[in-house]
Formats: structure tokens, sequence, C-alpha cells
């Protein structure tokens, strides 16, 4: 856990340095089985968005952007609340509207898609490297760079993740292959 999250500084520490905005993009977090067309997070969830939330306290996010969707509403609002933003509503299909958007931000964004938005939010802000995320995977985490060329970085969090409490949570995602 350590080693992730001093890679993760790491990134965002590089990107201060050099005044290049960053985005950070997850999808939603574990969703709950209250509906099939739009349910809320699973408890899961919730803790992952507390993670979330706690690793990026410090990381000068400006914005966060969430779609239409209780899940990615859900997990924007819980890190918002602890970086102290309000998440922005944005269509889930808007993806260039989301890009132009992220563009012209002056500052770093947190991004809360889908698993079938991400790779043509990713695609739109100039990063060709093809990026697949299965049904029952929410441990994947990019930061891209928004400078003259675009880079990508990939993060996953954890298999167990240590809860505020004392407690670990256990993911239910699969580790990435």
């Amino acid at each position: 856990m350590k080693a992730f999250l001093s890679s993760l500084l790491l990134v965002i520490a590089i990107s201060v340095l050099h005044a290049d905005p960053f985005v950070v993009i997850v999808r939603h977090a574990e969703k709950g089985t209250n509906s099939d067309k739009d349910p809320d997070l699973s408890p899961a969830g919730v803790a992952r968005a507390e993670i979330l939330g706690s690793m990026l306290k410090d990381s000068r996010i400006k914005a966060v952007f969430a779609t239409e969707f209780k899940r990615t509403q859900q997990t924007a609002a819980v890190v918002g609340k602890t970086i102290g933003i309000t998440p922005t509503v944005i269509p889930a299909d808007a993806t260039e509207q989301l890009a132009s958007k992220l563009r012209e931000l002056n500052g770093n964004a947190l991004v809360v898609g889908h698993g079938n938005t991400i790779p043509y939010l990713i695609k739109a802000l100039g990063i060709d490297s093809p990026v697949d995320i299965t049904e029952n995977d929410y441990s994947q985490i990019f930061v891209i760079t928004l400078g003259a060329k675009p880079q990508l970085f990939r993060f996953s969090y954890p298999n167990e993740l240590p809860r505020s409490n004392g407690d670990k949570l256990q993911t239910e995602s699969p580790p990435p292959k």
C-alpha cells in the first residue's frame, strides 16, 4: 500500500513541478444490487470512495466531474467532501465536451466515469494506448498530464485497503491483467 501511494504521489509531484495540470480518472466504485439501471454504491464502494478521497486530499484538485448516474455521483460526492469540492454533473455521453472542459480548466481534476466511457475520454485527451476495463474491475486509476504531449500513468488499488477505523477493505475487483 505504501509503495502504491508513494508512486501516485510521485506522479502528482512531478506534474506539479512541471506545472502541467493533470486529470485523475476512475471508474465509479463498486455498485450495489438495489437496481439494474441506476444502483447506489455498495458498502465496499463507499469505502473505496473514502480511500480515494484520502489519497487525493492533497493533490490540488480544482474540479470533480461525474455523470448523471448515482454510482458516479456518490463516488464523486465522497471524494468531493474530503477535498472540499462539489462535483459537477456532465452527461456520460458528452466525452468531447468534458475533454474540452478539462483542457480549459486551469488546474487538476478528478473524473468519475464508467468502464465503457473512460476509454473514449482517455483517447479524447490525446492518449492512443488502448484501455480495457472489465465489468467487475473497479481497481484502475488513470492519471493523465495535460501538457503539450499528454502522458498516461496507470495505477491499481491494492487488493486490500486499510480503512481509517483500522479495519481492512477487501476489494471486489480482480487484479488487473
